[in-house]
């Protein structure tokens, strides 16, 4: 195993394969590593080849190293800046469509107004 790739690291590469769940990466002729389809980009990836394609030259970070199965994890969205979060919307306040006078009267303050409004209207209706 070679002892020039360590964790942290982060070096150029090449794509050499591109499955549904990561991309491998060659490092150089001897050593290759997997970018897990998480690792690709900030977000969510549903169909890895829409990002990588066999061929592409691709800066990644070398999450770990398991000498003992000659594996390299690799990432590519660990050498982008994450996307600033975006503040999530305000609600949008509620306009008072009724008149001014309506205001924050009580029902028992309004009860009498409405009252008098309704028997109003039965009248005119029943003219």
């Amino acid at each position: 195993m070679s002892e020039k790739y360590i964790e942290g690291q982060v070096v150029e590469g090449k794509v050499t394969g591109v499955q549904s769940y990561g991309a491998f990466v060659a490092l150089d002729n001897e050593i290759q590593g997997l970018v897990h389809i998480s690792e690709v980009t900030h977000g969510f990836v549903k169909d890895i080849n829409e990002f990588l394609s066999v061929g592409d030259e691709v800066k990644v970070k070398i999450l770990s190293v398991d000498d003992a199965n000659n594996k390299y994890a690799l990432s590519i969205r660990a050498t982008e800046e994450a996307p600033k979060q975006q503040a999530k919307a305000k609600p949008k306040q509620q306009v008072n469509t009724q008149k001014e006078e309506a205001g924050f009267n009580t029902l028992k303050d309004k009860l009498n107004e409405w009252i008098e409004q309704s028997e109003e209207r039965s009248k005119s209706f029943h003219k």
